[in-house]
């Protein structure tokens, strides 16, 4: 069998703090290690092309054979001077320089294997037919460019000799880039370690902070498992979403505790309806063995008695499987057209034995042809408990009234009245309820097991048919049933 394996949220959220803050860490290392150094490459070589550009303008015109060598030398130390990570030269052809700036020594070159291969390079692109006017750019190694262009085809000392050429060459370093680059990698693994730091220290505060009222909660939940409906899962939360779930558990609490309250009630009312008849059931049974068998008369008395209990029983017991069969679903609807007013004429009908006999009236006022769809065995039930709990529960005068009419929205509105003393407004809430009882006292002339409305509800609701009950008491109840209209 597969078992589910669950971790806690102080897990969940220390976990998720940590990855979040790695990840960040990631990216600014491939940024650092890798997009920022394409930027910076990218940006020297711009530089390097633009420095380029602009010093050879400066010093072209600068380089006739009679040459003003103060005004060049001064033209480069004011290049070198706004281009620091650049050291500028004017060299002859065979690498030797004329001219240098401040920070260029000696009339020396360094690097003249640089030089010579990047005058290959240039001539090479000259050659292609590339656009090397201004000059050409070339990368010697990872942390130095150079920069080359020709000034001029004789030679600035006023040697007529032609063959000689004399190139614009500039030494560009990122060395001091590159530097910034590895003090940043050193200061980016201090960030990261007090990064990773601070996020578990931040995600094991939080995660404390959020499942402090969580455990809360599941304390008094357990003890309201327990059966004790007396915990309150209210308290000061620091976010919404908690105290709309204490709000919400709270209501189930009561609900739960509604619910375990009426089902001892049921309980205790189904054992007491059960017990009565069955202990009349057997008296009256010992009645006839031992003292009524011989007496015709007293026998039938006492053997109406066993079978009114009988009926009682029987009833109770089908009452009872009715309301199980509706809730668990198994007893499905068969709806069907039906004609709602000769219904509830055929249903009022079954009353006249109280009309006749106890002098009860029921008053109809039902329009004709008026239709429904519903499940017709089921809708029996309905009217004929809602009508038999207004005959028990009317006033002296014995007065019923049974209404149907087509009301607003196309709906049928059916509605059974009683001139009885009313249910209070704290009742309202409770008479559909298994086993509901009103405080008053009065004989009933229709036998009930206290499960009628709780029927009517539960087939109403199966139906999804709107239901109510109006009272204001010492006036009477009506309750109603709103169909809808076919």
């Amino acid at each position: 069998m597969r078992t589910n394996r669950f971790h806690s949220i102080n897990f969940i959220l220390w976990l998720s703090f940590l990855l979040f803050a790695a990840f960040i860490i990631l990216i600014t290392w491939v940024f650092q290690t890798s997009l920022l150094k394409v930027f910076l490459s990218k940006e020297a070589e711009e530089d390097l092309d633009s420095m380029g550009a602009i010093a050879y303008r400066e010093l072209k015109d600068k380089m006739p054979v009679e040459y003003n060598e103060e005004q060049i030398t001064y033209c480069i130390n004011k290049l070198e001077d706004k281009y620091i990570a650049a050291t500028f030269y004017i060299v002859s052809g065979d690498g030797v320089p004329f001219y240098t700036g401040i920070y260029s020594g000696d009339h020396v070159l360094p690097n003249v294997e640089g030089f010579r291969r990047a005058v290959s390079e240039f001539q090479i692109a000259w050659q292609r037919g590339e656009n090397v006017s201004n000059g050409k750019r070339v990368r010697l190694d990872n942390s130095h460019y150079v920069y080359v262009a020709l000034l001029s085809e004789g030679a600035p000392t006023g040697n007529t000799n032609e063959a000689e050429k004399t190139y614009l060459y500039i030494d560009y370093s990122t060395e001091l880039v590159n530097a910034a680059m590895g003090t940043m990698r050193v200061q980016l693994i201090l960030i990261s370690i007090i990064v990773i730091f601070l996020a578990l220290v931040i995600s094991a505060l939080l995660s404390i902070k959020l499942t402090r009222p969580i455990m809360q909660i599941t304390r008094a939940a357990k003890r309201m498992a327990a059966g004790d409906y007396t915990v309150n899962f209210k308290g000061e939360y620091s976010y919404k979403e908690m105290d709309d779930l204490a709000e919400t558990l709270d209501y189930a609490k009561e609900e739960i505790g509604k619910s375990d309250q009426l089902q001892k009630e049921v309980l205790a009312n189904v054992t007491h309806d059960l017990k009565t008849p069955l202990t009349m059931i057997k008296a009256y049974a010992s009645m006839i063995q031992e003292i009524s068998g011989d007496n015709p008369e007293k026998r039938a008395k006492h053997t109406q008695v066993i079978i009114d209990e009988s009926d009682r029983l029987t009833s109770l017991v089908n009452d009872i499987l009715n309301l199980s069969k509706i809730r668990s679903d198994m007893d499905s609807l068969k709806i069907e057209a039906v004609n709602l007013s000769e219904f509830v004429h055929t249903v009022i009908e079954r009353f006249d034995y109280l009309v006749e006999t106890n002098g009860y009236r029921i008053e109809r006022n039902i329009e004709d042809e008026l239709y429904t769809e519903a499940d017709v065995n089921k809708l029996e039930q309905v009217v004929y408990n809602l009508i038999g709990n207004a005959v028990n529960y009317t006033g002296e005068d014995k007065r019923i009234m049974v209404g149907l009419k087509r009301v607003a929205g196309k709906k049928i509105r059916l509605t059974v009245s009683d001139t009885g003393k009313g249910i209070p407004p704290e009742e309202v809430s409770t008479i559909w309820d298994r086993y509901y009882r009103s405080a008053e006292t009065h004989k009933r002339p229709i036998k009930g097991t206290g499960l009628g409305l709780s029927i009517v509800k539960t087939i109403l609701l199966k139906h999804g048919f709107e239901y109510g009950v109006e009272s204001e008491v010492g006036k009477g109840s009506t309750f109603y049933v709103l169909f809808p209209e076919k």
